[in-house]
């Protein structure tokens, strides 16, 4: 599969998960029969964050970046890949009414349930934007912080999402990603599974390379936590694991 068929494959996908509810991983066994709310508890997520926007959190996370994003009020925060707005939700309780959310999504139908979703729970310091992450629709130099949680692994180019989060960030800006890396290459058949691709496998990148590519972009990177074990949780054992990372510029 070329770029653009990949990103079909995840925007349909995507778009089922918004119009008719599941995870990432519906369709393959990555994830087994664990709900959301479960799901999120073991990604580090408290019982106050799962209660506080219930219909936002659809489980397609793999980690929690703002329990570690050291948000302050005042910040105004970027989530690459929002999806239904649970972190955006998160990070707006943060940040306050002097700050500001943006989250930026690919699939029209995550970023309108996005929408309702934030006039549902009353949040006014939120916007949501249709976008993609490789060209994100957002000023230079104009952000604090950014978040992205399970989701730069399905950006086809990750060198550009990783110069387009640069280029938005505000001198002495800070992100901080949970996302899905490789501790060995996959077959390609493997490579080429639809369901892998959407489930934040078969996209994902060697740890290395990650690492290489975010300094590349001109990022200092520093790696927070690892978690190998949700191999086993969620993806059956597959070479895979959630790395935290707090990278600057």
């Amino acid at each position: 599969m070329d770029a653009n068929e990949k990103k079909e494959v995840i925007k349909k996908k995507y778009k089922e998960i918004a119009t008719l509810g599941g995870s990432c991983c519906s369709g393959s066994s990555c994830c087994g029969d664990s709900s959301p709310v479960d799901l999120s508890k073991s990604l580090g997520y408290s019982e106050d964050d799962v209660q506080a926007a219930p219909n936002a959190n659809l489980g397609l996370g793999c980690g929690n970046p703002t329990a570690f994003a050291e948000l302050k009020p005042g910040d105004i925060v970027l989530d690459l890949g929002s999806g239904a707005g649970f972190d955006c939700f998160l990070a707006a309780q943060k940040v306050g009414s002097s700050g500001k959310v943006i989250g930026v999504d690919m699939t029209p139908e995550m970023v309108e349930k996005a929408q309702a979703n934030a006039r549902q729970y009353g949040y006014s310091n939120i916007e949501f934007r249709h976008g993609d992450i490789e060209a994100l629709p957002v000023e230079d130099s104009s952000v604090d912080v950014i978040i992205s949680n399970c989701v730069i692994n399905l950006a086809p180019d990750k060198e550009k999402v990783f110069r387009e989060a640069f280029r938005v960030l505000k001198p002495e800006g800070r992100m901080y990603i949970s996302d899905m890396v490789l501790l060995e290459d996959l077959p390609e058949y493997l490579k080429n599974d639809n369901d892998l691709l959407a489930g934040c496998v078969a996209g994902a990148v060697l740890k290395e390379e990650y690492l290489r590519l975010l300094k590349k972009a001109g990022f200092s990177v520093e790696i927070l936590a690892e978690d190998s074990d949700i191999s086993k949780r969620q993806y059956g054992g597959l070479p895979v694991e959630s790395l935290k990372l707090k990278v600057w510029v």
